[in-house]
């Protein structure tokens, strides 16, 4: 089989929807009966998911593989940046953690780490048929552009004609892609094939004269103007969605099941709660500022890419009492991942993986001790709620380990990890059960474990079966594509990428 075809979606600038566009084309193409792959050489993201094979990868590319009808593989996205201050990062090349890096020692020598998304790439493009190709931020970044791997060089690499991708809704359309143009150099502007304009809203007749603008100027062709949409539900990648509402006004409802997740500063894998917003008797807020809590029905602690600032900063801003006094009044608190290691007794973290070397107290609401070490723990993981029995799955992605004291009993019980059979305890649990935690992420996806756990808030729930779950994600790039292909030319991208 001769290499896969690619074709890139290059933004002008970051949040202009270049995720959700590959993950629309991705659907798309499969459904034109193309085998296709995403391909995204560089991430920068907390908000990752753990392979089949045990390998670490961001998210975008997870819902780009489900669009695509393929397993996802972390040569999908072979360079992963996790940042974990605000001028440095953990960095993760084809799965595995290679250590941490400031951005100036990052941006001095990409050289080695292109190499290694060019082999991820060639191994896609010996598997599939065509290979959708995101880019990252902005492909017009001149003052990057000579250690950019991720845009126009992995285009350049793989022979990709580049689509831009722009954001009207931000308005600037027009600067944003002439002025795109106009900063990259003519090598790049040669492999610009076309413009997608993003998050339109409005009537689109008004906007004939802004196209025609656009193909007259740059004789490039505008391939569809996307309205913007609210009806389908697709996993933010990489972010919080920048139309969250952190701190609402509203406060608990009594007809409701009010949940709440508190906002932290380097906040991970915030899409463990995705699955509880959905439902329709949940009420779901993110909070950043401290407020009485005793009113809703249970508190989570996210998961952090760097717990002992995290865990600082809620005592700083005077987050321990509302907590405190939560637990006290024997409302629900849950920790998840780096929030589970919160609320014990300390944090120890002797080889300075997340900074100074030193211990940090935790809240002390569970036994349990963490000690942060610098092997990370990559795990696809099956087991069992050890209080009921009821069967949970998937990931563990964490760099410390915790042991549990006698007031602490095991969360769950995990039976497989990574394909291979154990028996092992994970998490911790209170007494009485109304504070736990647990190195899970996903846990909320199974639907089994959802509706046990909303049933224990409020027993009317009636929750819902694993099928309709598993279905509603397919409806939801199904509904994408359609969505697309009603605004987007698609037999004119068929012919650019050379699929017609």
């Amino acid at each position: 089989m001769p290499p896969a075809k690619c074709i890139a979606f290059l933004g002008t600038g970051s949040d202009v929807g270049k995720s959700i566009v590959v993950t629309a084309v991705c659907r798309v193409l499969r459904n034109h009966g193309f085998s296709v792959a995403p391909y995204k050489a560089q991430n920068m993201s907390n908000n990752s998911y753990v392979t089949r094979e045990g390998g670490e990868m961001g998210r975008a590319q997870i819902a780009q593989a489900e669009a695509a009808g393929c397993e996802p593989h972390v040569d999908m996205n072979p360079v992963l940046l996790k940042p974990n201050t605000d001028v440095g990062a953990q960095i993760v090349v084809q799965g595995k953690v290679k250590g941490n890096a400031l951005a100036s020692e990052y941006f001095r020598n990409t050289d080695a780490l292109f190499g290694k998304a060019k082999e991820s790439l060639q191994r896609l493009r010996e598997k599939a048929e065509v290979i959708v190709i995101e880019g990252a931020g902005s492909c017009g970044e001149v003052n990057l552009r000579s250690r950019d791997f991720v845009n126009f060089e992995t285009a350049h690499a793989c022979d990709a004609p580049v689509i831009l991708v722009g954001d009207i809704d931000k308005g600037g359309i027009f600067a944003q892609i002439v002025g795109t143009l106009e900063v990259i150099p003519p090598r790049d502007r040669e492999r610009v094939a076309g413009f997608v304009i993003n998050k339109f809203r409005g009537d689109a007749r008004l906007f004939d004269d802004g196209i025609q603008f656009l193909e007259e100027r740059t004789g490039l062709p505008v391939l569809g103007l996307i309205p913007y949409f609210r009806h389908i539900e697709i996993d933010s990648e990489d972010g919080m969605p920048l139309d969250t509402v952190i701190d609402p006004p509203d406060r608990p409802q009594p007809d409701r099941i009010n949940l709440a997740a508190i906002r932290l500063p380097h906040i991970s894998n915030f899409t463990d709660f995705n699955p509880l917003q959905r439902e329709d008797a949940v009420r779901f807020h993110y909070l950043s500022k401290p407020r009485d809590l005793t009113r809703y029905d249970a508190i989570f602690l996210p998961g952090s890419k760097n717990v002992r600032f995290d865990l600082n900063w809620l005592r700083q801003v005077g987050w321990e009492k509302p907590l405190q006094d939560t637990a006290a009044a024997g409302c629900r608190i849950i920790g998840v991942c780096g929030g589970y290691q919160m609320l014990g007794r300390v944090i120890r973290d002797p080889h300075g993986v997340e900074g100074e070397p030193g211990d940090t107290p935790g809240f002390g609401l569970l036994d349990c001790e963490t000690e942060l070490a610098s092997d990370k723990v990559l795990c696809r993981s099956t087991g069992k709620v050890v209080a009921d029995g009821t069967p949970i799955d998937g990931y563990e992605i964490h760099m410390g380990h915790t042991t549990l004291g006698p007031a602490a009993q095991p969360m769950v019980q995990i039976q497989v990890r990574n394909t291979e059979p154990v028996a092992e305890p994970d998490g911790a649990r209170n007494a009485d059960g109304t504070v736990w935690g647990s190195y899970f992420h996903g846990l909320f996806d199974h639907p089994d474990f959802r509706n046990q756990f909303l049933r224990q808030l409020d027993p009317e729930f009636h929750g819902t079966d694993a099928r309709a779950a598993a279905q509603f994600k397919d409806q939801q790039y199904d509904l994408l594509a359609e969505h697309f292909s009603q605004h987007l030319d698609i037999p004119r991208l068929l012919r650019i990428i050379g699929l017609e």
